[in-house]
């Protein structure tokens, strides 16, 4: 039997935030998705050794994908955002794939999950293709196709500077243009900015 040609939709949106949390004793990060009406910065509390302080929120959610034709589902948990590449650093694998990909008339974007003290959580492989496919089934042919790269390529998280695309702008494709990294401790807590939840247009 010939596998089916899957043509995604998305559904099961739910709208919250993504919050960052500091530690101030280990310096460790991490992240998760609260649906709380605005999540509370600067909320501490202790947890073990670590002193743990919410440090940012930006306006996110989550979803799943389902093919219409087979009815096949696929929850995206695990995805924390998609990480725009602004060429911080030239020996980075994304940079040099970056390059690559665009001569060859692609366009770029990396995955990125959520981070459990300093540890990203990975996305499957599989889990980025059907992204991929999603994004592509959307846009216009006469634009460049997009690929999804993992950031596992990235040579150092702390040290990136690439961009998050958070909510509508995870869904336009678009790069901010006022944002910095949010692994900046001294940009956390200083960039935060509210988008909307207007429906996204095809690409």
């Amino acid at each position: 039997m010939r596998e089916c040609d899957h043509r995604w939709r998305m559904e099961d949106v739910s709208f919250g935030f993504v919050a960052f949390e500091r530690c101030f004793h280990c310096n460790g990060l991490r992240t998760f998705f609260s649906r709380e009406q605005t999540p509370f910065v600067g909320e501490e509390y202790r947890e073990g050794q670590c002193f743990w302080s919410r440090v940012e929120n930006a306006q996110s959610f989550r979803f799943s994908l389902c093919c219409v034709r087979c009815g096949e589902r696929v929850e995206f948990d695990e995805l924390m955002g998609l990480l725009h590449c602004t060429e911080c650093d030239p020996k980075c694998r994304v940079e040099v794939l970056r390059q690559q990909l665009e001569a060859e008339g692609h366009w770029i974007l990396v995955g990125f999950g959520f981070i459990d003290k300093d540890r990203v959580i990975p996305i499957p492989p599989a889990k980025l293709d059907i992204l991929t496919d999603y994004f592509n089934q959307r846009r216009h042919p006469s634009r460049p196709k997009l690929r999804l790269l993992s950031f596992e390529l990235i040579g150092s998280v702390s040290r990136c500077r690439g961009d998050f695309l958070h909510d509508i702008g995870m869904l336009a494709l678009q790069p901010p243009s006022d944002r910095r990294s949010p692994f900046d401790s001294s940009s956390i807590g200083n960039s935060h900015r509210e988008t909307t939840h207007d429906d996204p247009q095809p690409r």
